[in-house]
């Protein structure tokens, strides 16, 4: 997605540094949610922001009106809103390994929307916004989640038409097992599991890039379909830019009206031949993108995995990505998911949280540093926002801290997104009030607020961060347990298996035989 910089306005600017959002529950703030200015820094994880104090008495209301301009940057948190759960997937495939994963392919949001929330869902096809929060071991600190959500998917018999194209990476790296053999198993299931109107087009790359099937409907045609999928075998380079092409050419020469027309690339994502800057491909084949609204779903494989290639192709091909390391993750990715998720419930969703300077000292959005969008472009829809299908939740955590005493108002919160087919902006509001951040994190809270807080803090230890309240590796674990037991949940228990595993290797335990693979969850 394209990002426009966040410029500082005013001498009273602060760095952001960590990761969490906030959004509210019913009503609105016109007036909070009106007080814009510019945003904070492009990339990279963000300090805490310091909000200035309420006037003092007696102040003027032109000095009073000039400071609140000045201080309103320090107040606003805006970001495209993002259903990826890659991040999470291949760090439990990595930690399976018997290795810690890079710091840079560690996304806090991705970890925390890969587990169910339970957020009420809206009737119609826009949002609904939930809000709860706690206080956490640390002093004067709290958390705070927003969630977003659409209503599911309807049934599959129902949903309009997919066409998909596949585009395949079979270069010489896919050989290895869990690679192409796996991309194979995901499309011969996927083949059996969509409908007779389906589409689907086949194209593989490696050093150049092959149309192996045109878009053919399902109907009558299953075994050509598998026969074509089953032919494919490993070749020499990795020409993504080719395959990404060919790709699209090949959705826009199938393009159907009506039906949901996307591009799914399986891949490992490293990129060795021709075009691999991820900005540079998604150039080439930009009109096809806006004028016949094409999506593009990332699905990662491999142990050595081009995480960061993947996610800027997705990010700007308005798409998402997840991981699949085995079958059962394929199944669900391709049969649970990917049938249900073709359609979009939002084009270009962007969220802003206005923090009340009367009660809020400082705060951290933990994650989404590579979501940011300019505060200003918030209601500028020809800016990039995310897209998000049915069934979705999105999650954003703040780090909170009040000030001494403070009472009511913490936060309003807005999403906005257009309608994918009439392009029509839709926005919806809520607020957070002092008295819903009140109880404790670990005794008090819904477990499905501590478990999207175990991940959290998970997120930021592996990737170096300093979150205020987070428990040692071998606390989260414990804790983690706790609410798999409590939950009867299974990701739950999967993720406590991968915070064991990072604090054996952080305190250089032996390795254990790899297993439970990466299983992220769309809502």
């Amino acid at each position: 997605m394209e990002r426009r910089a966040r410029t500082y306005g005013g001498a009273l600017a602060l760095l952001l540094a960590g990761g969490i959002l906030v959004t509210g529950c019913s009503g609105s703030d016109t007036e909070a949610t009106a007080d814009r200015g510019s945003g904070g820094p492009a990339a990279g994880r963000r300090a805490p922001s310091a909000a200035p104090g309420p006037q003092e008495d007696g102040a003027s209301a032109a000095e009073e009106g000039a400071a609140r301009e000045s201080a309103a940057p320090d107040y606003l948190s805006t970001f495209a809103l993002d259903v990826d759960t890659a991040s999470y997937g291949y760090a439990r495939r990595t930690l399976g390994d018997g290795r810690l994963p890079d710091a840079g392919t560690v996304r806090p949001e991705e970890f925390v929307n890969s587990f169910r929330q339970g957020y009420e869902r809206p009737e119609g096809n826009g949002f609904s916004v939930s809000v709860d929060g706690a206080r956490t071991d640390a002093a004067d600190w709290s958390l705070v989640r927003v969630g977003l959500a659409t209503r599911t998917a309807s049934e599959t018999g129902k949903r309009p038409p997919a066409a998909l194209t596949f585009v395949v990476d079979i270069s010489g790296s896919m050989s290895e097992p869990g690679r192409l053999d796996l991309a194979k198993t995901s499309l011969g299931i996927l083949a059996d599991e969509l409908r007779d109107d389906d589409s689907v087009s086949l194209v593989t790359f490696s050093d150049e890039a092959e149309t192996r099937l045109p878009m053919t409907r399902l109907q009558g045609n299953r075994t050509k379909v598998r026969d074509a999928i089953e032919e494919m075998e490993p070749a020499d380079s990795t020409n993504v830019a080719a395959g990404v092409e060919r790709g699209y050419d090949e959705a826009v020469e199938g393009h159907r009206k009506g039906a949901n027309n996307r591009v799914v690339l399986l891949s490992d994502a490293l990129a060795n031949t021709g075009e691999t800057d991820a900005d540079a491909i998604l150039e080439r084949i930009g009109d096809a993108r806006k004028e016949y609204g094409i999506t593009l779903f990332g699905v990662g494989v491999g142990s050595d995995y081009g995480d960061e290639m993947m996610e800027r192709l997705t990010n700007k091909g308005d798409g998402n990505t997840t991981y699949i390391a085995d079958e059962t993750q394929a199944r669900k990715v391709f049969v649970d998911q990917l049938p249900a998720h073709v359609e979009l419930r939002a084009r270009d969703a962007k969220a802003q949280v206005a923090f009340d300077r009367k009660t809020v000292q400082q705060f951290k959005l933990i994650g989404y540093e590579d979501r940011e969008v300019a505060d200003e472009d918030f209601r500028d829809d020809s800016v990039d926002g995310g897209e998000v299908g049915p069934g979705h939740t999105v999650t954003a955590l703040y780090a909170v801290r009040l000030r001494e005493g403070a009472s009511g108002h913490v936060a309003t919160a807005t999403v906005r997104w257009l309608d994918p087919k009439t392009r029509k902006a839709h926005e919806e509001t809520g607020s957070v009030e002092t008295g819903a951040v009140g109880g404790k994190l670990w005794d008090g809270s819904g477990e499905r607020l501590q478990v999207t807080a175990v991940a959290a803090y998970f997120a930021d230890t592996l990737r170096g961060g300093d979150l205020p309240g987070t428990p040692a590796l071998g606390q989260l674990a414990t804790r983690a347990r706790k609410l798999a037991s409590s939950t009867e949940d299974s990701s739950v228990e999967k993720l406590a298996t991968a915070i064991e595993q990072a604090d054996r290797i952080r305190n250089g335990g032996g390795d254990e035989p790899p297993g439970g693979e990466g299983e992220g969850e769309l809502g």
